[in-house]
């Protein structure tokens, strides 16, 4: 057989692998895996963009060292240096190999240095040697201890091994500060329980000799966390973990627990105690290693109580686990850990598509500012005539229950009302009024659709938080919540995220903005609701997340009347009580009032890097876009008219950020919804005005089918039919199965009744031909 007969398989079953198992990879523990680096960005009707698939890593001591990507033998090794280099890149491999079985290609990512390299292939020690020529015991231990994966039932994505492998590192060489940052959702547990099970294992300790197993702290700022994270723990022997809560303390008569090797607590529990704070009651030098969840919420700061605890503990290696970049408004958290030893942002894991992207709907009003002129009764409190209030002064200095029906009234009118949701309102009053509103207005009759979870709502709060995270439930429905559940809340259904007060910061709005990113089956977008113009937060330089382009605009509406909330929460880790004024203005509006409230969807779109732009500006990225890929008017015709080079086509267009959704919505920005995308795509480019997809159905009808026979032309007219009412989609070579199984029972026995497959294609690829002629 010929090389260029050869396919990539044959190469790399004949050529590479042999090469490979000669130089004792995949003996000794050592592994050559094909891994799937990450799925793809998550797009619309369950489809994803491409995703990233490396040929060869190659594993040694829980180290990715290498990545080689594979070429057929028929063409030039040097056409995977490119792919070597990215996926070496994103898996932190320090050698990147490109080979087609009969040349080999070398880079060192660190050094740069590349070139042609001969055989033999370098064995796991040495390339183990070559990475790290700075010999270390605990990295060699580290390496030795398997990752916990439940017996292969589930594997560690690549930016958590590098995670982990960086934090291990970094405890190595004797660093006692580590910060990891990473988006919410990517599994900062998870990636607290693998360096966890391996400094266990590996009897990692502060001695410095592995003479017995660490004791580790799980510090957090809330319950919920810390029972997830010792929930998540379970793979660790029952004895070896336990939890320092008031229950545990009071059953061992007021002592904190010691004989366990991990720990539990959140740092309420620990900074109280009888006559002395709990955490007093250890040793400074007790615990060896130290993983502070959410980190940037007080426990680094100067003035925090928190602080108290770590310095306390100062011989201890701290973990720092955060989703929050750096930036001014935690500039302390950075300087007590310094910079992160990795960061994975939000950005990167939609677009990697572990995350689930996200829409805006931006939802302006008639009354999201208020000037009391007379004409509205005040229920109480003082109130001048002239006097304004602003989106800030709403439940907490004046309450109008009627604002706050109406804007209960249009999202739960929009939304799917069986979907998850959660409501972020002013304080823990204004939640209540929210959920009252909510069950007054919602199709369901269940009484526990929505509930209110804060702080005031204790155990029962919680037990309604655990029923919403559980997939399995979908009772209640909706939560409301002031600060509550801003963080930290792992409940992967979330569709919607309703804004119904002002965020403060972006390291606030990344958190509630976290709280729909994980995914879930079925889920390809959730939707955040803005009532408030926190929008206005992706104008931040740092911001890094890259919404959906939002949904067309919706007709103004005008709501009608209902009850009302209270003041601003000082912004507080867990809920505390509301922070009450003199006294609130509570405003009842005059029926006329009510009557004016009306809403509009503004529209904004969103920049590949993830910023607001204008809708000119969107379509000049399009226009762009399209000139690099089509050179004129008859290039696009004669891509458009073949269905699968139109597949191609629209695939290089997705790659470019351009997915289903989006080219829906350019249809709406040249008001052409009912014409053919070929028309739209044109108009953007040739400035030829659309036709709708009727108007070119009429002229394939009129004398486009003149040669085909009768069965046929009424299999292509019920194709047109189709075309007309759901678009070009209908007319991809996928679909056309789905025509002949409708109309002939199956897809043979379409092609007995109309001569054949090759027949019906012919006469399917004619008809698009006609259909694109003009």
């Amino acid at each position: 057989m010929s090389i260029y007969d050869e396919t990539e398989a044959d190469t790399r079953a004949e050529r590479i692998d042999p090469v490979l198992a000669n130089a004792g990879w995949g003996k000794n523990g050592s592994k050559v895996r094909r891994e799937v680096i990450c799925p793809g960005r998550i797009r619309s009707g369950g489809t994803r963009g491409k995703g990233l698939s490396a040929d060869y890593i190659l594993i040694h001591k829980g180290q990715k060292l290498a990545v080689l990507e594979a070429k057929r033998a028929g063409v030039s090794h040097r056409n995977g240096v490119g792919q070597a280099k990215d996926y070496a890149t994103r898996l932190g491999a320090r050698y990147a190999y490109a080979s087609n079985g009969l040349n080999w290609y070398q880079i060192d990512m660190v050094s740069g240095a590349e070139g042609e390299m001969k055989l033999p292939f370098p064995s796991p020690d040495e390339l183990w040697e070559r990475t790290f020529a700075d010999r270390n015991e605990w990295r060699e231990r580290f390496g030795a201890v398997d990752f916990e994966t439940d017996g292969g039932k589930w594997e560690l994505r690549y930016y958590q091994h590098k995670a982990i492998n960086a934090a291990l590192e970094a405890l190595a060489k004797g660093d006692h500060r580590i910060l990891l940052t990473l988006a919410t959702g990517t599994g900062k547990t998870s990636i607290a329980f693998q360096i966890a099970w391996k400094l266990f294992h590996a009897k990692w300790n502060l001695s410095g000799e592995p003479v017995r197993r660490p004791r580790i702290l799980f510090l957090a700022d809330r319950n919920i966390l810390a029972d997830q994270a010792y929930n998540a723990f379970s793979a660790f022997p029952n004895d070896a973990v336990t939890r320092i809560d008031p229950g545990t303390i009071r059953k061992n008569h007021g002592k904190p627990p010691k004989n366990a090797s991990l720990f539990f607590t959140i740092f309420q529990t620990y900074i109280t105690g009888e006559g002395q704070p709990v955490y007093t009651q250890y040793p400074p030098d007790f615990f060896d290693f130290i993983v502070i969840d959410e980190c940037h919420r007080g426990g680094a700061k100067d003035e925090s109580e928190w602080r108290q605890v770590l310095e306390y503990f100062e011989p201890a290696a701290q973990l720092g686990l955060t989703a929050t970049p750096k930036r001014k408004h935690n500039a302390d958290t950075y300087a007590y850990f310094g910079e992160p030893v990795y960061t994975y942002a939000l950005r990167d894991g939609i677009e990697d598509g572990f995350l689930t992207p996200f829409k805006v709907r931006q939802m302006a009003s008639t009354i999201d500012e208020y000037v009391y002129d007379g004409s509205d009764e005040v229920i109480a409190g003082d109130i001048e005539e002239g006097e304004a209030f602003a989106e800030g002064d709403f439940n907490t200095r004046i309450v109008i229950e009627e604002r706050e029906l109406s804007r209960v009234k249009e999202f739960m009118r929009q939304i799917d009302q069986r979907q998850k949701t959660l409501v972020f309102c002013a304080t823990q009053d204004h939640a209540a009024m929210v959920r009252d509103l909510i069950n007054q207005v919602k199709e369901s009759s269940n009484p526990n659709y929505c509930h209110r979870v804060t702080a005031e709502d204790g155990a029962v709060g919680e037990q309604h938080l655990r029923d919403f995270q559980d997939n399995e439930k979908t009772i209640p429905t909706i939560l409301t919540t002031s600060q509550k559940l801003s963080t930290g809340v792992d409940a992967r259904n979330v569709r919607h995220i309703v804004l119904m007060r002002p965020i403060r910061s972006m390291i606030e709005f990344k958190q509630i903005i976290g709280r729909g990113t994980r995914t879930y089956e079925g889920k390809d977008f959730f939707t955040i609701w803005d009532f408030v113009k926190a929008h206005e937060n992706f104008n931040d330089p740092e911001w890094d997340g890259e919404p959906l382009a939002p949904e067309p605009s919706a007709e103004p509406r005008t709501p009608p009347t209902g009850p009302q909330p209270e003041p601003d929460e000082p912004h507080e880790p867990d809920d505390g009580a509301d922070n009450i004024p003199r006294e609130k203005v509570v405003v009842k509006l005059s029926d006329g009032s009510v009557r004016n409230i009306s809403y509009i969807a503004a529209t904004t779109y969103w920049s590949p890097e993830g910023k607001p732009i204008s809708a000119a500006e969107f379509l000049e990225r399009l226009f762009g876009d399209l000139k690099g890929i089509v050179a004129d008017e008859d290039q696009l015709r004669a891509v458009w008219s073949d269905p699968d080079n139109r597949e191609r086509f629209l695939d290089q267009l997705s790659d470019r950020g351009y997915d289903q959704d989006r080219l829906e919505d350019i249809r709406s920005l040249v008001d052409a919804v009912d014409s053919d995308l070929f028309d739209v795509l044109s108009y953007i480019l040739f400035m030829h005005e659309p036709i709708t997809r009727h108007e070119r159905a009429d002229i394939v009808r009129a004398g486009g089918m003149t040669e085909a026979d009768n069965e046929i032309k009424d299999l292509l007219l019920s194709i047109l039919k189709a075309y007309e009412a759901r678009g070009e989609s209908e007319l991809a070579t996928k679909k056309l199965g789905t025509f002949l199984t409708a109309r002939y029972g199956s897809v043979s026995e379409g092609k007995s009744k109309l001569g054949g497959l090759n027949t019906v294609k012919n006469a399917f690829r004619d008809m698009q031909v006609t259909l694109y002629s003009n």
